[in-house]
């Protein structure tokens, strides 16, 4: 896991790529250059070295679930106490935001079943969605109540 836009040649890149012979650098730089839209967030990457020429390829996942939701809240962590501690809201906009973030990661096709996953984690982290609950959100997304705004789908 490097920070978006900032991996270094230190600890854990350099060390684990020391012994490969491959341009830290150059490797760093790319880094940073696939991960800087997810800058001010931690990103897993991986580093897929060709031993014969040098050469390497760079994959980045998405950050966490819960690291989209904490950036899009404006708050450090999750509560310690999520069912009485609630330490921000999601819009419904914002929570398609996360959605879509995560879009490639989810098992879900459409944007319903995609903001009921999101809706989940909210819970457990003590954030509410349009002000209700985790629970009665997606009680409310069961019914019905959400369908104008989730009638999309998730990926493009």
């Amino acid at each position: 896991m490097v920070e978006g836009g900032k991996a270094s040649g230190g600890p854990p890149i350099g060390p684990a790529l020391g012994p490969t012979g491959v341009n830290i650098f150059q490797v760093v730089t790319k880094i940073n250059e696939v991960t800087q839209p997810f800058a001010g967030l931690k990103v897993p990457v991986k580093i897929i070295v060709n031993p014969n020429d040098k050469s390497f390829e760079i994959e980045v996942g998405t950050p966490p679930t819960s690291a989209l939701i904490l950036k899009e809240v404006g708050a450090a962590k999750g509560s310690g106490e999520p069912t009485t501690k609630i330490i921000g809201n999601l819009t419904i906009d914002q929570l398609k935001n996360v959605a879509k973030g995560k879009a490639s990661d989810l098992s879900a096709l459409t944007m319903k079943t995609a903001a009921m996953i999101i809706s989940g984690t909210c819970g457990q982290m003590g954030v509410t969605i349009e002000g209700k609950t985790a629970k009665v959100f997606q009680a409310e997304v069961r019914e019905g109540t959400w369908d104008t705004q989730l009638d999309e789908p998730l990926r493009e």
